[in-house]
């Protein structure tokens, strides 16, 4: 049937299927209807649990997944999750404890560095690196590259990587971390990348990937075009904006 002809209803189920945004929600006088209500109030809920709960590997990732893939945990100079929230420059920087952890439990120079990092939501992180981090790593070894121990790091913010990339040299790293969440879903993961991060990288010198999450992109997608970029980084020998992700098999480098 042309969707012309559709009855309303059918249509607008058909459209909502294609977005979680609240689209044709229809209204109660100048107010939500009640269902519509009770949803973003449940959505909300969710997302503001996704940050405020606390990374546990054994809970989130399963003692046998952590184990099996000998993640190592670490730890920002935050202190606290509120400390966190309040000072985004402490979620920076390893403490020194984790410094220690590093350079005496970790390898350096691999060819690939993948860390884990709490985020904005912790439910991203349970949710989608169990089936995302096994690809990685099993992509990783079809191409013949090392790939130094996963780190885990709790009360992280992107700008970690420079600290990693100092004290171990790798290649590429490859930070997974839980995105800000939304009212659409709070499971959605980012990838930063970044080739040989070092002290004074900024945005700049990173490539991101985003919304990895069951609406929007599959683990297996995303890793598919994580191991392509982290390839064409290392033949480039750059990330950031003076790299862009090959969409047609040729990359673009700019500058």
């Amino acid at each position: 049937m042309d969707d012309k002809l559709l009855p309303w209803p059918e249509l607008i189920e058909r459209i909502r299927a294609h977005t979680p945004a609240r689209v044709l929600a229809g209204r109660a006088g100048a107010s939500y209807r009640t269902a519509t209500q009770l949803k973003l109030r449940q959505d909300h809920a969710a997302a503001r649990d996704a940050v405020r709960a606390e990374l546990d590997l054994d809970r989130d990732l399963g003692a046998e997944f952590v184990r099996h893939w000998d993640i190592l945990a670490v730890s920002t100079m935050a202190r606290s999750k509120d400390e966190y929230l309040h000072r985004p420059d402490l979620g920076r920087r390893l403490d020194s404890n984790s410094h220690s952890q590093l350079t005496s439990q970790c390898p350096i120079h691999a060819d690939l560095q993948i860390v884990i990092g709490d985020g904005l939501s912790v439910t991203a992180v349970s949710t989608q690196t169990p089936k995302l981090l096994p690809l990685l790593l099993e992509k990783a070894l079809e191409h013949g590259w090392t790939f130094g121990r996963t780190l885990a790091v709790h009360y992280c913010r992107v700008g970690v990587m420079n600290d990693v990339g100092e004290l171990l040299r790798p290649k590429v790293l490859v930070l997974l971390i839980g995105e800000r969440p939304g009212l659409a879903t709070a499971e959605s993961l980012s990838a930063y990348m970044a080739y040989e991060p070092r002290a004074g990288h900024n945005d700049s010198n990173r490539n991101l990937i985003s919304n990895i999450h069951l609406r929007g992109l599959s683990t297996d997608e995303a890793a598919s075009r994580i191991i392509g970029l982290a390839e064409q980084m290392m033949r480039r020998r750059t990330s950031g904006v003076a790299l862009q992700e090959a969409t047609n098999g040729d990359d673009l480098v700019i500058g």
